[in-house]
């Protein structure tokens, strides 16, 4: 496991670096309903492979307490507020789900600190309309009520229900985040926060940052389909598409290893 340390108020997870290694650090953010945990075999991959890997756990979830409000921007702003506490120059960017709408937006607004991408089940278009849950969550009482009614157990069965292949251990990391009025407050605030038209400035803006990216999917995702990943293609002229055949949105649980393979082969081929 790595080690778990604390910076700008967030937990983090770290592998270190080869000695003398001056290439740049991957950090990678997840998104809802997961936390750093996800990231955990592929950070102790890119560390055997000799590189850097940091991954936090946002604002209330796994072992960073709230900080409210948990709003989108907010959450925009503690990624910088974090870079600047770590040093970090440049960055990989690895980014999941929410992740991916939290860290595009922060790297359009910071595109000299980004050295390549890793897009994963997310989406980053002002065209795109919320899945069923997102609705669910943005509406005023019906997001109180699912979330009241949200159990470990139905916790558990819903990720199941989308797909997903998480372990035991897995389900109580996740579950973290809803173990507190404020973590399930944050939960509303970030999804009610989520105005789509807010990303008609950003239109065009990652391909346009010119950098390298991986595009690693899931192909059975009810929330982010395969043809949001052909988008990011389309989009990023200099870009590698790997859909994986077994896996749902949540990648990083169902086919860790194969993840963790993908990710090191993009790096050494082509990011510095």
């Amino acid at each position: 496991m790595s080690e778990l340390k604390r910076a700008a108020n967030l937990a983090y997870r770290e592998s270190s670096p080869a000695p003398g290694d001056n290439q740049a650090p991957v950090l990678l953010i997840h998104g809802f309903p997961q936390s750093s945990y996800m990231w955990e075999p592929a950070i102790e991959a890119l560390g055997e492979s000799g590189r850097r890997a940091i991954a936090p756990d946002l604002a209330g979830c796994g072992d960073s307490p709230p900080d409210p409000p948990g709003t989108w921007e907010r959450r925009v702003e503690a990624i910088e507020t974090f870079r600047q506490a770590l040093g970090l120059e440049r960055v990989v960017l690895g980014l999941h789900d929410w992740g991916g709408i939290i860290g595009l937006r922060w790297a359009c607004d910071h595109p000299e600190a980004v050295s390549a991408l890793i897009l994963s089940n997310t989406a980053f278009f002002s065209d795109a309309s919320w899945h069923e849950l997102g609705i669910a969550l943005r509406t005023p009482g019906q997001g109180e009520q699912l979330l009241d009614n949200m159990t470990k157990e139905a916790f558990a069965t819903m990720i199941r229900d989308f797909g997903g292949r998480m372990t035991d251990e897995a389900i109580d990391e996740y579950w973290k985040t809803f173990t507190s009025p404020e973590g399930r407050t944050g939960i509303l605030e970030l999804y009610r926060s989520g105005d789509i038209e807010k990303l008609k400035p950003y239109d065009g803006q990652v391909g346009a940052m010119g950098v390298p990216a991986l595009i690693l999917w899931g192909k059975n995702d009810p929330l982010a389909p395969v043809s949001y990943a052909e988008r990011f293609r389309d989009e990023i002229s200099d870009s590698k598409l790997v859909i994986v055949e077994s896996a749902s949105h949540f990648l990083y649980d169902d086919e860790p290893e194969r993840c963790a393979t993908e990710i090191i082969a993009f790096l050494d081929e082509r990011a510095s």
